[in-house]
């Protein structure tokens, strides 16, 4: 690994401004998971690593029923999945946080970190996609919003600039008679990158027998996670025919590759079966069983 400058800024201000001094060759580092690993690869040529771990706004973790959940672009998975209210109002999140790397790493890595490492087979960005979050950006001219589903542009590319920087993540209260789930196949029982995996969220009607909406996000099959376009369900039976027809809607959405962990086939077929059971067990818990 190179030489590189440390710094731990204690405030935003400060750590926008040692970002705009190196540009392209500074890098944010809040759980170090992905970035070190990079670092030691020769990914990257890192000049100056900027600590955000000490910034409050990058901290911050707060959920009401009424605002929705704020996730600071610091804040490591297990304090996530380790709040009781924030687990049960966003079981769909906490499938995904509770399964990036092990207990260790989890301690360390942060869904803003895993978001702006911006894999296409990222666990955290899909559950995050169908659920509507949104991104609070900060540069040196001033901060900006953006859909969590619009944020990566590219396999390690997103939508920040050099002197730009995640401050955190937004997401929506949940609404009555929604739930959410994700679920991804690995080639190993754990701590592995998935071949393929989905997220699903789904509103019902009073009754639970109907859909009022319906969203999908995929991981692992394209260059980015991809968000499933094009799903009118409102008004149609939950039934095995509008789950099969939103699963081959995903599949038909999935660009994948073969490569050692699968081939274009193999991905094709994960789609269709994964999104089937993300969205039955998204409807499960929709309905509170």
């Amino acid at each position: 690994m190179q030489a590189f400058e440390y710094t731990a800024p204690k405030s935003l201000e400060e750590a926008l401004v040692l970002l705009d001094e190196k540009r392209d060759s500074s890098r944010v580092l809040a759980g170090g998971t992905d970035l070190l690993a990079q670092m030691r690869g020769g990914r990257w040529n890192v000049e100056r690593v900027v600590d955000v771990k000490h910034i409050p706004e990058l901290n911050e973790l707060s959920y009401t029923k009424a605002e929705g959940l704020r996730i600071g672009a610091a804040v490591p998975c297990c304090r996530i999945y380790e709040d009781s209210d924030i687990a049960a109002a966003y079981p769909g999140l906490i499938d995904a946080a509770s399964l990036i790397g092990g207990i260790q790493i989890q301690g360390r890595a942060t869904l803003g970190g895993n978001l702006c490492n911006s894999a296409p087979s990222a666990d955290g960005v899909p559950p995050m996609m169908v659920l509507g979050a949104k991104c609070l950006i900060a540069g040196t001219q001033g901060t900006r919003e953006v859909m969590v589903q619009d944020f990566c542009t590219g396999p390690s590319k997103n939508v920040l600039k050099a002197d730009e920087m995640l401050v955190s993540i937004h997401i929506p209260a949940p609404t009555p008679l929604s739930g959410a789930y994700y679920l991804r196949f690995i080639p190993r029982n754990e701590m592995d990158i998935a071949v393929a995996a989905a997220g699903a969220s789904v509103m019902l009607n009073k009754s639970g027998d109907q859909f009022l909406s319906a969203r999908v996000a995929l991981a692992s099959v394209g260059p980015i996670p991809i968000m499933v376009e094009g799903l009118d369900v409102d008004g149609k039976p939950v039934d095995d025919n509008t789950i099969q027809t939103i699963a081959e809607a995903a599949r038909m959405s999935a660009k994948p590759i073969s490569d050692m962990r699968g081939t274009i086939e193999q991905r094709l077929h994960l789609v269709e079966v994964l999104t089937r059971r993300a969205l039955q067990g998204a409807i499960r818990r929709a309905r509170g069983v």
